[in-house]
């Protein structure tokens, strides 16, 4: 059997996992960033790590998030450590994402939170093929009446 370490297979399952895996800091500063992230929002790792989650974030949400991600910080709690969220996204050329996303609460060994790690899936296509299927319902909705 090949000996692996589980550092470089943890590792290994991050780095060329298709989803965006990125780890942001308690301040919201971004410090870890897999190919996934660079192929989803096109910033490489090295754009990336060390900016602020605005980069990711629609302008018109940062307010909403950045209140969200605090008390996240602040509790050692989220919601949404067993439920996925659902929000937009910003790429670099400033095109818009539709993201399904879980996220984790990353704490020292002493307990105390360092951040957050999340596992993010761009689900652009599938919600523009609902929102298609929905506007064409009640298209035939309509013509019934």
């Amino acid at each position: 059997m090949i000996n692996l370490s589980f550092a470089w297979l943890a590792e290994q399952i991050v780095q060329e996992n298709s989803d965006a895996i990125m780890f942001a800091d308690h301040g919201g500063a971004i410090r870890l960033w897999n190919k996934g992230a660079e192929v989803m929002f096109g910033y490489s790792a090295a754009e990336a790590e060390g900016q602020s989650l605005d980069l990711i974030i629609p302008e018109n949400l940062r307010d909403r998030h950045w209140e969200g991600y605090h008390k996240v910080m602040a509790s050692g709690e989220t919601r949404y450590g067993t439920e996925l969220l659902s929000a937009p996204g910003i790429r670099k050329d400033g095109s818009r994402l539709s993201l399904e996303f879980s996220m984790v609460i990353v704490r020292s060994d002493e307990g105390t939170v360092l951040g957050t790690g999340a596992i993010i899936r761009n689900i652009t296509a599938r919600f523009q093929k609902e929102k298609a299927l929905k506007e064409r319902l009640k298209a035939l909705e309509a013509d019934k009446s």
